[in-house]
């Protein structure tokens, strides 16, 4: 049995990444201030310094961690008021946690023990890589719920926002949203619309899904290659295709053809979840069906539905998703009858900046995150289902 051994690391390794580390949070804090080479400068040498102090002096690693945590938040109140002193907090505690982290060589604590300083280093450098593109992907996320709160009509942080005052926070634009005629309408052709095209979604796509499964169907993958067209081929090309197409049979400019549009659009999603989940399908439990006496439809809503539902359902949520967000197809193919929500939200960018936007985008970011919590979860049934995972 081999024992992972934890060796203290010295201060001439941990001073290094404690600066960098605090280099990038104090680039942050400088730019607020308006110098960010001096937040830079700040940030790494104080962070540097609290590395040396607290790995040679000062080793009481509880202690510290609340006296850093409490002095950094007693600065970020001096400069930036109640929102400074929460930043200020959320700093100290993680440098105060950091330092005895590197310091006490924890980091190791989960890692082979055969593992090289390369690797270790290549393991927490992906790590650290994986959690940028996360902030960078998040952070837009981050500053528009706030600010659907905001008690004026701006689209930046007040100083009453920033100080953490009541009056600066208010709900006026999410009542502005709920008794305004226009936004309400087009927030009910989105909902008539979304349920409708995901409804064509999934039954096309699940039974082109099955059908391309079958390996005797002959030319399966250019078939699989026209079918996921849609979401390859950029959305403008396809939407000033469907305006021309749509014209044709009249549909341009009706309920149904905004549907269609739609459902073209989420049938790809449905098309890959299904057929990612008859990976695992037994096959021999439709041929033993069949020998039972079962016709093709009983054997499917009985043996292979059941079996599949979590990619039908995941494949749906994707479908939905689509057709509530989706704004550049339906400016083509629909009229002003058809106004969705997104599109309302694109004409208050253009026509007459609202900040009912903000609180509009915070729902839909809500909406999303509730569906795709689903889509996790009915994936991760799927592969308990399919015994790739266990139970």
């Amino acid at each position: 049995m081999t024992i992972n051994v934890i060796e203290p690391k010295p201060v001439s390794f941990v001073a290094p990444v404690v600066a960098a580390a605090g280099a990038f949070c104090g680039l942050f804090v400088g730019t607020a201030q308006g110098n960010s080479l001096m937040g830079i400068l700040g940030g790494a040498a104080i962070t540097a310094i609290l590395a040396f102090v607290f790995l040679t002096v000062f080793r009481q690693e509880k202690a510290a961690r609340w006296l850093t945590t409490l002095a950094t938040g007693a600065a970020g109140f001096a400069f930036g008021g109640p929102m400074g002193g929460v930043i200020g907090l959320a700093f100290g505690w993680f440098f105060g946690w950091f330092i005895f982290w590197l310091g006490e060589g924890r980091y190791r604590a989960k890692l082979p023990p055969y593992s090289t300083s390369a690797q270790v280093f290549y393991h927490f450098l992906f790590r650290v890589i994986c959690g940028l593109i996360f902030f960078f992907l998040i952070t837009p996320i981050v500053v528009v719920m706030p600010l659907s709160f905001n008690a004026e009509n701006f689209f930046t942080f007040t100083p009453e926002m920033l100080r953490l005052d009541p009056e600066g926070y208010s709900l006026k634009h999410y009542r502005d949203f709920f008794t305004n005629d226009d936004w309400q309408q087009a927030m009910w052709n989105s909902i008539s619309i979304a349920p409708i095209a995901t409804l064509l979604s999934v039954s096309f796509g699940t039974l082109a899904a099955i059908g391309l499964s079958s390996e005797h169907v002959p030319f399966r993958r250019p078939i699989m290659a026209i079918l996921i067209s849609p979401m390859i081929v950029p959305l403008i090309i396809s939407a000033a295709g469907m305006y021309f197409f749509y014209s044709r049979l009249g549909l341009q400019g009706t309920f149904w053809g905004v549907v269609l549009a739609h459902a073209a659009l989420g049938i790809p999603f449905v098309i890959i979840t299904v057929t990612a989940t008859l990976v695992g399908f037994d096959r021999s439990l439709t041929r033993a069906a069949a020998n039972m006496g079962a016709d093709p439809v009983t054997t499917f809503f009985r043996v292979q539905m059941p079996l599949i539902l979590p990619g039908v359902i995941s494949g749906g949520l994707f479908a939905f998703i689509t057709s509530f967000d989706e704004v550049v197809v339906v400016l083509f193919v629909g009229s002003a009858g058809q106004k969705t929500l997104p599109w309302q939200m694109f004409t208050g960018l253009r026509e007459q900046i609202s900040p009912t936007i903000l609180a509009v985008a915070t729902i839909l970011v809500a909406i999303s995150i509730c569906l795709l919590t689903t889509v996790e979860l009915l994936r991760r049934r799927s592969e308990r289902l399919r015994g790739m995972s266990p139970g």
